[in-house]
């Protein structure tokens, strides 16, 4: 241990008993695209010991952009599984489990019990807002942290304590609402610079030296183009659904079939209902006859003139190339069954 974290031993604010602590903690990053494997990649080199990686997506060419961890051989791979490999070559003493799926209502409290902290790498407000709510109820400390164009954000929430993301955000955005990476792009290096400092703080919280009585939170915002720095008091809202009424609005809905609007990404994405699973071979030889199918042990990707759809073996599916529900529902049913 001494030699692989010798220069993280000798600062004061860790020392050996604080790598310690590090190497027994246990937190999950939820998404590994931009700000995600930039966590993952700070945490694994700092030696937090137990890291569970959770995303729904593959590796396509545009994430090579700012996505870190992967390179052109990752292409059409899960994230998940792609950062996990590359993780392990960097720190083969880390404990690294991965969860290809999508969190949702479902899942989110079984995949998140458990653990010390939670990390925001995600894309979107919804996953951001469940997040919130598994997190408030199971009282996990979890850090909000978000990157568009050329300003990025990070908050701490500690149940109990601090504001809630809906202290800050009372309701959900309506979908198009927000700028996206698809709709105003995105410059490569603030991901990393907010991803560094949600790493920072993620190390502050394990090591038990960021702890707070007050019903506030600072709300870091930075703009690299115009190198603005703000820390914005975030006060916790006496009237809070979430966390002062308790009422977690994201969890306690019908579990049922799953659509999801990809925003800014021209997608759907379906969730059947219930464990669902498919042999990616048996699909293939029933699809090429139709269509370019390409796939590996993780997910398949067929395409005709006008559809590409992507299957994983849970039988979750992403179809590109519409927003309309039905449109996406009638084309699973078409190819892969209901």
């Amino acid at each position: 241990m001494k030699e692989r974290y010798s220069r993280q031993i000798l600062l004061r604010e860790i020392g050996e008993e604080g790598q310690k602590k590090l190497l027994e903690s246990k937190i999950a990053i939820i998404g590994v695209g931009a700000l995600g494997s930039v966590v993952a990649n700070n945490l694994v080199r700092a030696g937090v010991g137990r890291i569970l990686i959770v995303d729904r997506d593959f590796v396509e060419i545009n994430n090579l952009q700012r996505q870190m961890l992967f390179d052109e051989d990752d292409i059409g791979v899960p994230k998940a599984i792609a950062a996990a490999e590359k993780l392990r070559r960097v720190n083969s003493d880390e404990e690294i489990a991965v969860v290809v799926k999508d969190l949702n209502h479902t899942n989110a409290e079984k995949i998140m019990r458990g653990m010390d902290l939670i990390l925001d790498g995600t894309d979107n407000m919804q996953t951001r807002f469940l997040i919130n709510d598994v997190c408030v109820k199971n009282e996990i400390t979890w850090i909000y942290a978000g990157a568009v164009g050329t300003h990025g954000m990070t908050m701490t929430i500690i149940p109990g304590t601090t504001p809630c993301l809906r202290c800050f955000l009372p309701d959900v955005p309506e979908p198009g609402s927000l700028p996206t990476c698809d709709t105003v792009g995105v410059l490569n290096t603030i991901p990393g610079i907010i991803a560094s400092i949600e790493s920072t703080e993620a190390t502050k919280i394990l090591l038990g030296k960021k702890t707070t009585t007050k019903a506030e939170s600072n709300l870091i915002v930075y703009d690299a183009w115009s190198s603005t720095f703000e820390n914005m008091t975030i006060m916790r809202d006496k009237g809070c659904r979430c966390c002062v009424k308790h009422k977690f609005d994201l969890l306690n809905v019908e579990k049922k079939e799953i659509i999801t609007s990809l925003c800014g990404r021209n997608a759907i994405q379906i969730t059947p209902a219930g464990a669902k699973k498919i042999s990616l071979d048996d699909l293939a030889l029933k699809l090429e006859r139709l269509g370019d199918v390409r796939y590996n042990d993780f997910i398949l990707i067929f395409k005709t003139e006008r559809e590409e759809i992507s299957i994983f073996k849970d039988g979750r599916a992403i179809i590109k190339g519409t927003d309309d529900e039905k449109i996406a529902k009638s084309l699973y049913a078409r190819y892969i069954g209901v």
